[in-house]
């Protein structure tokens, strides 16, 4: 008989011992031509900085090399899932971040809530970023105005500011659609295409949708109109503790980040009001779990909005709460982000995200600190993203001896 010797899952075992597992969404960035100095370079971190001196520190590639990796791609691969085995659509990973109860074969879509001129042009990709509660309105304005196609049931959920979740439900529903976000401004929202033909009838019933959707919309502003993106039919994936034995609780203040934890079969703290919040209640649940996932927004926001000192504020705030986590004595504490958001660039990039991996059995000796370039110099060097939950599997002492 063939022996299932897919790695880590084969070797894991159950231990005693508890990986804390903190993500700095967007943390890594390129030099500032004014300072030579990434975001993370230049802010002042002492904590993460004596953490690095002792620990194992590298740099790791979300997706693969010049691939810039998505939030969910990225959150995926650190927790060991090849995002290019397990890929799934923003939608599904929004739609369990609000709570929702999919079903196998349900069509999710994360929307954003939007503004478009006269002419029809997106004007706003984000409207304005709404507060949560006039996201709450529109959404609630939708579920009164937009009928389900015929043989479909249709759902709308707000998730945060000018974000949304569309979710279609009913037999033979194909998530082979292409996005209507142009992830522009100046021209129209993008059509509604099927990328089979086998998804055709999907295809014309979300474009009825978002029809009636715009209809109901147009005497409201800023928000008029709606971008569609990341269409997923929901599936069940294995959890970490079927793959690795893990108990895992995950802290997280937007709703996309818990719906991957959700994803895959952690449980989900009360969303908390702050960061300071998040970092208590891992300190409260500490014995809930054997892995925490804490995700830290800020940096990645600050990041997309090109404000190079408001990225580095938001990793001091970062630094100034570790430690908290350290007090916790975890055995093994992981420091990494999902992926690379230069304010320069003002979005995601494709460049290799700083890693800091403490525990006992790191060999240290690194003087530079936590930044680009001193964890380039790390024992770690460039590795996948999927190759980190392994190593935090090993300095937990959950991986037994592969072969005689």
């Amino acid at each position: 008989m063939a022996m299932d010797t897919r790695l880590p899952d084969a070797v894991a075992r159950s231990a005693g011992t508890r990986i804390v597992f903190v993500v700095i969404d967007g943390v890594g960035g390129l030099p500032d031509p004014s300072t030579g100095l990434t975001e993370l370079e230049a802010a002042r971190t002492p904590n993460l900085d004596a953490l690095a001196a002792d620990a194992a520190v590298g740099l790791h590639r979300p997706v693969a090399a010049g691939i810039t990796p998505g939030s969910g791609p990225g959150h995926l691969a650190l927790f060991g899932y090849d995002p290019r085995e397990w890929l799934i659509g923003r939608g599904v990973l929004s739609a369990l971040g609000v709570g929702f109860p999919l079903r196998p074969g349900d069509l999710a879509a994360r929307l954003n809530l939007a503004t478009v001129d006269a002419a029809g042009n997106v004007t706003d990709r984000r409207a304005g970023r709404p507060s949560d509660a006039e996201g709450r309105r529109i959404v609630g304005l939708l579920e009164g105005a937009v009928e389900a196609p015929d043989g479909l049931e249709l759902f709308w959920r707000a998730e945060k500011e000018h974000r949304a979740v569309m979710i279609l439900r009913g037999e033979g529903l194909s998530d082979a659609l292409d996005d209507t976000d142009p992830q522009a401004t100046g021209v129209p929202p993008l059509p509604v295409q099927a990328l089979d033909p086998a998804a055709e009838a999907t295809a014309e019933a979300v474009a009825r949708v978002l029809s009636d959707a715009h209809a109901a919309l147009r005497g409201e502003s800023p928000a008029n109109a709606l971008l569609a993106r990341g269409f997923a039919c929901f599936e069940r994936y294995p959890s970490m503790r079927e793959r690795f034995g893990l108990s895992c609780l995950a802290t997280a203040r937007y709703p996309m980040y818990q719906g991957v934890a959700r994803l895959l079969g952690m449980d989900v703290a009360d969303t908390p009001a702050s960061e300071e919040e998040a970092v208590r209640t891992v300190a409260a649940r500490y014995a809930d779990a054997d892995f925490h996932f804490l995700h830290f927004k800020y940096p990645d926001s600050r990041g997309e909005d090109g404000d190079v000192a408001a990225k580095v504020a938001a990793i001091e705030a970062v630094d100034a709460l570790m430690p908290v986590l350290v007090g916790l004595e975890p055995d093994v504490l992981v420091v990494t982000g999902d992926h690379s958001t230069p304010a320069r660039m003002r979005t995601h990039s494709w460049h290799p995200v700083p890693l800091l991996i403490a525990s006992p059995w790191c060999r240290g000796g690194n003087a530079g600190g936590f930044g680009e370039r001193a964890c380039l110099a790390g024992e770690l060097g460039i590795i996948a993203a999927t190759d980190i939950l392994p190593l935090a599997l090993a300095h937990a002492g959950r991986l037994e001896k592969y072969g005689a």
